[in-house]
């Protein structure tokens, strides 16, 4: 049985209404903007809950002018977590901030609470939460923590479309926050795509400037900014999409559920540890043994793709040469392996992706 990682073309919902979505708008001609965009953005806002959406070309333009628009003093220090992509530390860097990176949890891989009172100093100026694999970070108590001090929180987004605490969608508790619709993503457009989202009018208006050359309308600069916008036909996928997810979410969570059934009794290898208050969209399915490697080259001769996300934690870069020791996430990058799990996978490619698995650790 060969068993593909992902296939983007298997994961396009409702095909005819996309073809001939895209069909009425190269006909209208109106590719940048338009009502389509404005439309994705009210329907976006509407689905996680906040009152703004600002919609732009990408996820990494949309950190970046999330930070930008909290107007923090050049050089601050911003606090992220070691284990992300990076585009978390890029943003911060592109602004002109220093980046301190916090260790993460070895049970469901969000930043380490902990290990972040630790690292907050005078010098902290904001933080930024990755919901990574589409795992909620516990923002409450990490608001707890922060409680009295004058330091901004951004969500990270990118993996978590739909993802809850409590029942309420990440990306709403926080100053603002940020999404990615890569198509690779849970929701994912046909090309690079993006979008911010905040309750405050005031950072809105920050954001759809420094997305358009610093202008709200033509010819209105009060600052340089950027050109990124979200082009219309995206957004018309993008809303079509939308109207599906739900059900896109509920089948990645029961292909999860097989994983924790199947997987669960083996001594070698960790998966999640889930919280009863979390909704998880499961982005990724992520284990962890000493073994990967290994594990990862006999399931690739069984026809089972994996990935992993990621191979390096940010301090390892070459780019950062940050030699702080942060013992949890040390070396995890060559224990992490993510599964394939996305709605294109029926039930019997799943249980024989776990029967490899056993079979596998059975041998050692």
């Amino acid at each position: 049985m060969k068993i593909k990682f992902t296939n983007l073309y298997k994961l396009i919902p409702q095909k005819n209404k996309i073809n001939s979505k895209i069909i009425s708008l190269i006909k209208k001609s109106n590719f940048i903007g338009g009502d389509e965009v404005k439309l994705f953005e009210k329907n976006f806002a509407k689905f996680v809950g906040a009152k703004n959406c600002i919609t732009v070309g990408n996820g990494t333009d949309a950190l970046e002018i999330a930070i930008k628009s909290l107007n923090l003093k050049k050089g601050s220090e911003i606090i992220i977590p070691n284990n992300t992509w990076i585009s978390t530390a890029e943003a911060v860097i592109t602004n002109g901030h220093n980046v301190k990176f916090c260790d993460v949890n070895l049970d469901d891989y969000s930043i380490c609470l902990n290990d972040l009172k630790k690292k907050i100093n005078k010098k902290t100026k904001a933080i930024i939460v990755v919901h990574l694999y589409g795992n909620p970070t516990n923002m409450i108590q990490l608001r707890k923590i922060i409680k009295n001090k004058k330091i901004k929180v951004i969500e990270d987004c990118a993996q978590a479309h739909g993802a809850k605490l409590k029942k309420k969608h990440v990306g709403t508790f926080s100053d603002i926050s940020t999404f990615s619709f890569f198509p690779g993503k849970n929701l994912g457009a046909f090309g690079d795509a993006g979008a911010i989202v905040t309750n405050s009018k005031q950072l809105s208006n920050n954001c759809l400037r420094s997305r358009n050359h610093g202008a709200l309308y033509k010819y209105d600069h009060l600052f340089s900014g950027r050109n990124s916008r979200l082009d219309t036909i995206n957004a018309g996928v993008l809303n079509i999409k939308l109207l599906h997810y739900k059900e896109v979410i509920k089948k990645r969570n029961q292909i999860a559920k097989i994983y924790f059934k199947e997987l669960k009794n083996i001594s070698n290898l960790k998966m999640f540890k889930l919280s009863a208050e979390n909704s998880h969209s499961f982005h990724q399915f992520v284990i962890r043994t000493n073994y990967r490697d290994k594990l990862r080259a006999f399931l690739n001769n069984n026809g089972v793709e994996t990935m992993v996300h990621y191979p390096y934690m940010l301090n390892e870069l070459k780019f950062f040469k940050n030699k702080i020791n942060l013992n949890k996430s040390k070396n995890l990058g060559k224990k992490i392996l993510s599964l394939p799990i996305s709605e294109e996978h029926k039930k019997k490619e799943i249980i024989y992706v776990c029967k490899m698995i056993k079979t596998f650790f059975e041998k050692l």
